[in-house]
């Protein structure tokens, strides 16, 4: 039976990426290939369901990278042989590729309304701790002074105790979140400068992360949610989008997140401006997906445009998103010296303490930070309030809801001021790259 019939007779079983990838390969290359896939079981999982798999496999391998808990599957690498072999266990549900997703890389407080509703209400994110999922920390100084605020740092590449960040990804986007402007007199500051921050590292230095170990991260946020009175966590990262939230093992471990309490924002993604480009995981329907608007150095929010870059929906299941939209061009945060970026940009640095980029991957922490004011004014939220608040009260940019959401993230309303401004929709414009300061 050549390799094509077998996937065939083998579709419901295999995941569509990963038949795919194999048919893209000749007969013997795909031979000759191992695959990273993640193997999902009908019932719990358990050793004696992987040794009941080994013994299927014979005297193909399996070696287990992860054991994904919070979706009753393992992280492997199997050959052509070990899959076929693999299909007729009954003890499995599905074989799915274990892709890679990249970091969604490419004045904001004030515009959103956040400055204002520290000074006026004291909602800075104090007692709400957020996590996000990125490259690392750099344990900058607007995140340990006066107090240091770094709850938890967990490293899935490294294994290493204290924090860092090889690529200064995660660390901007932590200052997106929590900066305190300590080292700028309170200029660069994020919308919630005292919440505290947590820290999974499951990208390596140059931004890459299989979905397994995403997962994986996941899996250590949920357990330790109670622990950590982890409230909200923030990803800015995203990958091809092949199929519905349902077969999309990373998609499904944030709908158990959410599920468990945890207010997720994703970033939607930089492969706009087409249409049905919103990237996985920014599909998950209960997630707070969140595209990018250029602010132009400007305090109203009437002038935003939507980015070039920003993805537009609707996802591959029919579904509106993203959410909503906020600020993501050329944002000063933090910096990791001696990190990649700051090595391979160095034009980028604002002083010795800052950093720009730019993407949707700076937007969906702003909203994350954002989320952690609405929490320390209410606590008893869940993450399903969380989002229809803030997509109710976002200001209107006049946008297609494919485009731009419900609008973009505007807190104001936590002043008691209503905004419906509206603007009749207009082709999106190129963004004319203006920092933001």
């Amino acid at each position: 039976m050549n390799s094509l019939t077998w996937l065939n007779r083998n579709s419901s079983l295999i995941h569509r990426p990963l038949r795919l990838k194999v048919r893209k390969l000749n007969p013997r290359a795909a031979q000759s290939t191992t695959f990273h896939v993640i193997v999902q079981f009908k019932n719990k999982l358990s050793a004696a369901r992987i040794r009941a798999l080994r013994k299927r496999l014979g005297n193909s391998p399996l070696p287990v990278t992860h054991r994904l808990h919070v979706l009753d599957s393992i992280a492997s690498r199997v050959t052509m042989t070990g899959l076929r072999r693999m299909c007729g266990c009954k003890e499995v549900r599905c074989v799915y590729l274990d892709g890679i997703k990249k970091l969604s890389l490419n004045v904001v407080t004030p515009s959103i309304g956040s400055t204002a509703v520290q000074r006026q209400k004291r909602l800075t994110g104090k007692g709400i701790n957020v996590a996000f999922i990125d490259t690392g920390l750099y344990p900058h100084p607007d995140l340990t002074h006066p107090t240091n605020r770094i709850v938890a740092f967990k490293d899935l590449i490294g294994r290493r105790k204290r924090p860092y960040d090889d690529n200064g990804h995660g660390t901007h986007v932590a200052g997106d979140i929590a900066g305190n402007g300590w080292s700028s007199r309170g200029k660069y500051r994020g919308p919630a400068p005292n919440a505290g921050i947590i820290a999974v590292k499951a990208f390596n230095r140059s931004g890459d992360a299989y979905d397994s170990t995403i997962i994986k991260a996941l899996e250590w946020c949920i357990r330790n949610r109670r622990r950590l009175n982890l409230r909200i966590l923030s990803l800015s990262f995203g990958g091809p989008l092949f199929s519905q939230c349902s077969e999309d093992p990373l998609c499904q471990a944030i709908e158990k997140a959410v599920k468990a309490g945890i207010v997720v924002v994703v970033a939607a993604g930089n492969a706009g401006p087409r249409r049905r480009t919103i990237e996985s995981p920014g599909n998950a329907p209960s997630a707070i997906t969140v595209g990018a608007v250029d602010d132009r150095g400007n305090l109203s929010q009437a002038g935003d445009l939507i980015t070039y870059y920003s993805s537009r929906g609707p996802t591959s299941g029919g579904r509106i998103k993203p959410d909503l939209v906020a600020p993501g061009e050329r944002v000063i945060s933090l910096r990791a010296p001696g990190s990649k970026q700051d090595r391979k940009f160095p034009n980028l640095r604002v002083g010795r303490r800052y950093f720009v980029m730019s993407g949707t991957s700076v937007s969906a922490p702003i909203v994350a930070g954002a989320a952690a004011q609405l929490l320390q004014k209410n606590p008893s939220l869940t993450p399903k309030q969380v989002k229809a608040i803030l997509k109710r009260n976002a200001f209107r940019l006049g946008l297609k809801p494919n485009t731009g959401g419900s609008g973009e993230i505007d807190m104001r309303f936590l002043l008691g001021r209503k905004r419906k401004h509206k603007r009749p929709y207009k082709r999106p414009a190129r963004s004319p790259n203006r920092m933001n300061i």
